[in-house]
């Protein structure tokens, strides 16, 4: 990959992990409760994908239309990457330094949250209970909590980045 395609890459990874620790600041200072929120996450998703597809897609433009498999994975994993690097620098400085007592609110919030899910959906009290009191030993925003989650992101998006990776990659006949 030449040094023009990973700066396009690292310069849209920079521009991505500043507009969601952006979202991620203002979210905290209006309204923990966004945080568990589905919507959030669906809008966080949609705009990671998008931000590695044009990054891999402006790396096409920048080899002169065509680009390889590899090609277009890397610049889009290296975007995704830098991005969700910085966002989870961010949620740790937040949740871990900063805040610890929003973290706390938000653990319990996540567990009132998984309690009425349960019971929507009919699982026996004693279940329900059981769940609960294994879910609370866990702390989701602690500090290993919070690396472990930025490793699943990446494995997550390395496995989209292989669909998005076939999809934009085109190369020039004359080659194949």
């Amino acid at each position: 990959m030449e040094q023009t395609t990973k700066t396009t890459a690292i310069n849209y990874g920079i521009y991505l992990g500043g507009i969601i620790s952006l979202i991620t600041i203002i979210v905290y200072g209006v309204d923990l409760d966004l945080f568990i929120n589905p919507w959030l996450g669906i809008v966080l998703f949609i705009l990671v994908i998008a931000f590695g597809a044009i990054s891999a897609i402006n790396s096409r433009k920048l080899l002169g239309g065509f680009i390889s498999f590899k090609q277009t994975f890397s610049s889009y994993f290296i975007t995704i990457s830098v991005g969700t690097m910085i966002s989870s620098i961010v949620g740790i400085a937040i949740f871990t330094f900063i805040d610890s007592e929003a973290a706390v609110y938000l653990n319990e919030q996540v567990l009132i949250l998984t309690k009425e899910t349960m019971e929507r959906i009919g699982l026996p009290q004693e279940d329900v209970a059981a769940a609960i009191e294994e879910a609370s030993k866990n702390d989701n925003f602690s500090l290993g909590a919070q690396i472990q989650a930025f490793v699943f992101r990446l494995v997550f998006y390395a496995v989209i980045g292989l669909i998005v990776g076939l999809i934009i990659k085109k190369t020039d006949s004359k080659d194949a």
